[in-house]
């Protein structure tokens, strides 16, 4: 029997994670996430799929961020007729983020096609439109974690709990091998232990292959108790310099967590009571989506939830959805906390934000997540002296601070962690998300702890063994 593992997407990169499964029996891709980067390659990449999208038999989708989920209308739009197979959450998310993502790319088709016109060139296009976003959502299916599910002929899938974000799991695929199944694993994104609202992240049991991410592989994560500290120390800094501060956010998980934190911190009285504006219409519905479902929960999140302590802080925050409120805050002058959408400061609001507060010295832009090469988040994390924004330039005056402890990603001692039960029985750990120097510290540790490890190329196929 031959079972063939092609890396289509984050192979020695970040976003973009996207693989295909080939048994004699079925075609399954693991995730169909939307690349970031430039916006050349971005339309080039997303547009191009390696395979016949109307060939594939299901989608196995591992959760709800846009680098996983994202390029899925896309996929639909080729030819797709098949099951999205996914968790219960997860689904109850992207009925949100995808047309979300479809609105946001009209918008900013438009918003950038006017500065185009100015300049004489062409427009642009979205890369795919709410319609599209929204037609897509009727290939979904949802099941609970734990619960096997037959995805196509020869195969299966078990969700196992990721600890991520809302929903995330990792997905344990079960390939129909003659005797006992091939298992292979997809730990792709992995949570933290001990982070707040969700629970732990499990590992599968009993795993032929494990595809593993990278993202922080040679890094170590602030400690979790040090993270409000450190926030209102950055929050008490910029309100005496009279400035606002602007934190680029992930609308699912980082969003709600860094409500948690804040919500905390007022509510004890450890930083000034000043504003607090969520400004994206997608945290408003993934907010409402997190109450939605408490199996998600870790038990100091559901202790909260059920005695009533409004631990996101939905009525002492101002959520915002109306794009003239959202324009309003441009014209306010006091100190004030803006979080707003794309995390990586691609698309959305937050270039707006962005636009009008990068040039003030008082100001300053908080990163709370990870930024990929050639975005706007990343050149800010790297204090670039002047950023395009909309392609326009603008001078990098704001202060630049950053906080890793929010991260929701595991890090190099999380991931040897994890796979270390793993030694003598998996067959092969095969690293993905993550840019190559990252990936390379992985591959080192693991090698050093006995495991066998292999980092793919994008495009690269590999045959499994039973």
């Amino acid at each position: 029997m031959s079972v063939r593992l092609r890396f289509l997407g984050a192979a020695r990169e970040v976003t973009g994670s996207n693989h295909l499964l080939t048994t004699p029996a079925s075609k399954i891709i693991l995730d169909c996430g939307l690349f970031q980067g430039r916006r050349q390659e971005f339309y080039e990449r997303n547009t191009h799929f390696q395979f016949d999208p109307a060939e594939i038999d299901a989608c196995i989708l591992s959760h709800a961020h846009i680098d996983h989920s994202g390029n899925l209308p896309n996929l639909v739009k080729q030819g797709f007729r098949s099951r999205i197979v996914t968790t219960d959450a997860t689904r109850d998310l992207c009925a949100a983020m995808l047309p979300d993502s479809g609105h946001i790319q009209e918008e900013d088709a438009k918003f950038v096609s006017k500065i185009h016109a100015r300049k004489g060139a062409p427009p642009v296009r979205p890369l795919y439109t709410r319609k599209d976003a929204e037609e897509t959502l009727q290939y979904f299916t949802s099941h609970p974690y734990r619960q096997k599910i037959r995805v196509a002929e020869g195969a299966a899938v078990v969700f196992f709990d990721a600890g991520h974000v809302l929903g995330s799991s990792t997905p344990l695929v079960e390939i129909e091998a003659g005797g006992d199944p091939l298992r292979i694993a997809y730990a792709v994104d992995l949570g933290r232990a001990d982070i707040p609202i969700l629970r732990d992240p499990e590992r599968p049991p009993e795993i032929d292959y494990l595809i593993l991410e990278s993202t922080y592989g040679g890094r170590r994560h602030d400690p979790v108790e040090k993270t409000s500290e450190r926030l209102a120390a950055v929050i008490g800094e910029t309100v005496a310099r009279g400035g606002k501060i602007v934190i680029p956010s992930f609308a699912l998980e980082r969003t709600q967590v860094l409500a948690f934190h804040l919500n905390r911190l007022l509510r004890e009285g450890r930083i000034p009571d000043i504003p607090v504006f969520v400004d994206s219409p997608l945290a408003v519905n993934i907010t409402e989506v997190f109450v939605r479902h408490p199996e998600c929960y870790d038990e100091e999140m559901y202790e909260e939830f059920r005695s009533g302590r409004d631990p996101l802080g939905t009525a002492r925050f101002e959520y915002i959805t109306d794009a003239e409120r959202s324009k309003q805050l441009n014209d306010d002058k006091r100190p004030m906390i803006i979080i707003s959408a794309s995390g990586m400061c691609e698309a959305g609001r937050i270039l707006h934000h962005l636009r009008n507060t990068i040039g003030d010295p008082r100001n300053t832009i908080l990163i709370v997540g990870y930024m990929a090469r050639e975005t706007l988040g990343r050149k800010i994390l790297e204090k670039h002296k002047t950023v395009k924004i909309f392609g326009e330039p603008h001078p990098l005056r704001a202060r630049v601070e950053v906080l890793n402890s929010f991260s929701a990603h595991a890090d190099s001692a999380d991931l040897i962690e994890y796979v270390k039960p793993l030694r003598g029985s998996v067959k092969r750990i095969f690293l993905v998300h993550g840019e190559e120097d990252q990936a390379r510290k992985l591959e080192t540790l693991l090698r050093e702890n006995g495991l066998p490890v292999h980092l793919p190329e994008r495009g690269e196929e590999v045959e499994l063994a039973g």
